[in-house]
């Protein structure tokens, strides 16, 4: 088997999967959890914690702050907690920003091995999962809107930085990205924006759909060159093997789960305005 034929049946099984997981909340929260913790997995192997407990912070997190909220229908005590958890995701992932511009190597000292699991990876995949429950029910469209979002913006982030990028973006960290596939995907995600808000049924302004695109574009190209950092100090290509041709599940939500909790809270700004 060639290996683009591997990379597509395994690209398009995990598209199926995703897609089918949106027809039914109790199916969508348990898939992103069995997603999470393959992702900590991962996670866990490139930075060298060789620990249980961020599986088990992880599971405590996801069933009081996704299922809880999400399937429970929940609210009682946790709205506070959530505003406080995304105070502390947005806090670190900064932290994290700062070290991919300032810093050689991202520090990883034993306690902040803890933190960046709790607060990037584990917090990445709850907001993820709140995403779905804007509007106080499960909402498919806008996870599923986000997703294309990001497969937008990088499939075309890589198709013109191939045949258009002059202008190294981060030459150190990933010397594949440039200047102008950055912002190719920038533009043709902002193009699919329109196109996400004309298709479900206005479920956002075509505005928020544009702020929404630029989040995903912006973080999510940010939380890629993070993940590409670490892999890096961590002298491998990929997260992972567990999707040939691809790599690691990792490889796949780099972005979106960086870009998550900005776009949980452009949300949560959104409903305090309306």
């Amino acid at each position: 088997m060639s290996e683009t034929l591997t990379r597509g049946l395994s690209g398009l099984l995990y598209i199926t999967l995703l897609i089918l997981s949106l027809f039914n909340q109790h199916a969508f929260v348990v898939l992103f959890y069995i997603f999470g913790m393959i992702c900590m997995a991962e996670f866990c192997k490139l930075i060298q914690l060789k620990s249980y407990y961020p599986y088990i912070i992880f599971t405590i997190m996801y069933f009081v702050f996704g299922y809880w909220q999400f399937v429970m229908n929940s609210q009682k005590g946790l709205t506070e907690a959530t505003q406080i958890l995304q105070v502390l995701t947005i806090f670190v992932q900064l932290l994290l920003i700062k070290d991919l511009f300032s810093e050689k190597r991202i520090p990883l000292f034993s306690s902040k091995r803890y933190i960046i699991t709790t607060f990037y990876l584990a917090s990445g995949f709850i907001f993820l999962v709140l995403i779905g429950r804007h509007g106080k029910e499960f909402n498919p469209v806008l996870v599923l809107g986000a997703f294309i979002l990001v497969w937008v913006n990088d499939t075309f982030a890589y198709l013109v930085g191939k045949n258009f990028g002059k202008q190294k973006l981060f030459p150190s960290i990933s010397p594949k990205k440039t200047v102008e596939g950055f912002l190719g995907g920038l533009f043709f995600a902002t193009v699919a924006s329109y196109f996400i808000f004309i298709f479900t049924n206005n479920e956002l302004t075509f505005t928020s759909w544009l702020i929404l695109s630029i989040i995903v574009s912006v973080m999510g190209t940010i939380g890629d060159l993070i993940e590409s950092k670490i892999k890096r100090q961590a002298n491998v290509k990929d997260s992972g093997v567990i999707m040939p041709g691809h790599g690691g599940l990792l490889d796949r939500f780099d972005s979106i789960i960086f870009a998550a909790p900005f776009i949980y809270l452009f949300l949560r700004i959104l409903n305090y305005v309306s």
